[in-house]
């Protein structure tokens, strides 16, 4: 094993890391963390999450018992399909994932175990649900609080308050605090109202008073707010407390308004012969390349990519608004979609690399290239709303796919006169000859259909690097 193979992300927990070979993923369990790794397994711990569709699988590949060997066991867990970050979620899949890790806890208790850690990103969407990715997060239960319970508040509470109570943009913060929000930051955001809430005024306000108190009386420890109060707790006490924070993020909701991407489809300019036949020619050129992956850019509430994700492509849909993110999430949800995953992405500034090195995070280019990108009914926005050359949009599509399904929209359309009626056309090459000619320096073109009852051309194209 090569130390290049090792995840950027894995390097915090001395239990173990995981690491890549031959595109495979595994993890490697320590010796040091040996008695709770064979906790979890002979308490039957892992087997209750497993067979719950609650943790990830994994079948152990080797085993070593030779002391001076640092490494107990090699693991082989059943690979994610896309990786996603807390930042890039709707407000309830945020709150699933919440849920998924108190549940986790809950059950952990009843076994003699905790987690030990309770970060966003031991959570990835798998089939449209929250599943749980880090075996090593489980340790031998004590009679002290839960030493996770200031991560937990960090990561999940304190940011699903901030986009239920104040703005739902405010999930942004995950991303410039990769730990979590601080909660005296989130304290101070949160409306008064909020500290008439028992569970908030306790979990937040109060808990953001005793860390700074600490923090102020310099006798602090990393977990000292964790630490105030009893200094022992029972199993059924430490269950109590995690029923309570579950009755508490459950209670958090967010009711999607209506914005001019939520309900896109229903004020769309095309005719319903339109819409056919573009579902229909969207389809028939996913069938002709055959493709194993596909990401929708500006997928809006995942219409379109549907054609993809009904044909058994694994498919992720991204969009830049919460809303037509969120109502995709809960229809996957009702659906019970297995391969499709929304995300909330700015084209035009897509998430970058983050944390240690730049390296702890993948940003969105670095995590796959799919077979196939959808861009449909995007391209006026990019180059019209967001000044963005042709050249430079044909260059960015070309490094992350091998094939490319593009729908150009030209002036005469009504939605591209809406923007422009705002501001002064500076667009002279926005025309189909340089779309063509720009893409052509990346792309090569397989096909080009108008769509019925519209001046909008959808292109099938081939990445030339692949030709």
């Amino acid at each position: 094993m090569k130390n290049n193979n090792r995840i950027s992300s894995s390097y915090k927990d001395p239990s173990g890391f995981v690491y890549t070979e031959n595109n495979e993923i595994f993890r490697r369990v320590n010796k040091c963390y040996k008695p709770d790794y064979d906790l979890l397994i002979q308490s039957g711990l892992y087997d209750s999450l497993a067979q719950k569709g609650l943790i990830v699988s994994h079948q152990e590949i080797s085993t070593d018992e030779n002391p001076e060997n640092p490494m107990y066991k090699i693991l082989k867990p059943t690979m994610i399909d896309f990786v996603s970050y807390p930042y890039e979620w709707s407000f309830s899949m945020l709150k699933d994932a919440a849920l998924l890790t108190l549940r986790i806890q809950k059950e952990s208790l009843n076994f003699g175990m905790s987690l030990k850690d309770a970060s966003a990103y031991n959570v990835q969407f798998q089939n449209g649900k929250p599943v749980f990715i880090d075996t090593l997060s489980f340790e031998k239960n004590n009679d002290k609080p839960w030493v996770a319970y200031g991560q937990f508040c960090r990561h999940f509470l304190a940011p699903l308050l901030l986009m239920s109570e104040c703005d739902i943009r405010l999930q942004s913060l995950l991303k410039n605090y990769i730990d979590g929000v601080p909660l005296d930051l989130a304290s101070r955001l949160l409306p008064l109202k909020t500290r008439l809430n028992f569970g908030i005024m306790m979990h937040i306000h109060l808990h953001a008073a005793m860390q700074s108190k600490y923090e102020d009386s310099s006798k602090a420890t990393n977990n000292a707010v964790d630490k105030v109060g009893q200094s022992s707790l029972s199993v059924q006490q430490k269950i109590a407390i995690t029923e309570n924070l579950i009755a508490l993020v459950n209670s958090i909701k967010w009711e999607p308004q209506n914005t001019e991407w939520g309900d896109y489809y229903s004020f769309t300019n095309y005719s319903d012969d339109a819409m056919k036949n573009k579902a229909a020619l969207v389809s028939e050129f996913v069938d002709r390349i055959t493709p194993s992956t596909c990401w929708d850019m500006g997928a809006n509430n995942g219409y379109f990519t549907r054609i993809a994700v009904n044909k058994g492509i694994k498919s992720a849909a991204f969009d830049i608004d919460p809303v037509a993110v969120e109502k995709n999430y809960m229809y996957i949800k009702k659906e019970n979609e297995l391969n499709l995953l929304p995300l909330l992405m700015d084209l035009t500034n897509p998430s970058p690399s983050i944390g240690w090195n730049c390296e702890e995070r993948d940003s969105l280019v670095c995590r796959q290239t799919p077979d196939l990108v959808m861009a449909l009914a995007l391209i006026h926005h990019l180059a019209i709303s967001n000044n963005v050359p042709l050249l430079k949009i044909a260059e960015f599509l070309a490094g992350i796919c091998k094939f490319l399904i593009i729908e150009f929209v030209p002036k005469s359309d009504s939605k591209v006169k809406l923007l422009l009626s705002t501001r002064e056309d500076i667009f002279a090459e926005y025309d189909v000859a340089n779309f063509e000619k720009y893409f052509s320096t990346c792309f090569s073109i397989l096909e080009k259909q108008q769509i019925k009852d519209s001046d909008r051309i959808l292109y099938l194209m081939k990445n030339i690097k692949y030709c």
